[in-house]
């Protein structure tokens, strides 16, 4: 049993190919499943928030 809460993404499709992630005070895990998670990166705040602007930004330029 994992000690995170994780959180499945709003833009995730039916099926298995979803992003997980799940917040603590000082970093936040990424994983591809839940429950067990196989693989889990864990980032700062700030590179995480760096990431979505840079998806943000990408989905908008195609």
């Amino acid at each position: 049993m994992s000690p995170h809460r994780w959180q499945k993404s709003s833009y995730c499709q039916e099926g298995d190919a979803c992003v997980h992630i799940s917040v603590s005070p000082g970093s936040v895990h990424i994983t591809d499943r839940p429950d067990p998670p196989r693989v889990i990166i864990t980032t700062s705040h700030t590179a995480f928030r760096a990431l979505l602007s840079y998806a943000r930004s990408a989905r908008t330029a195609a």
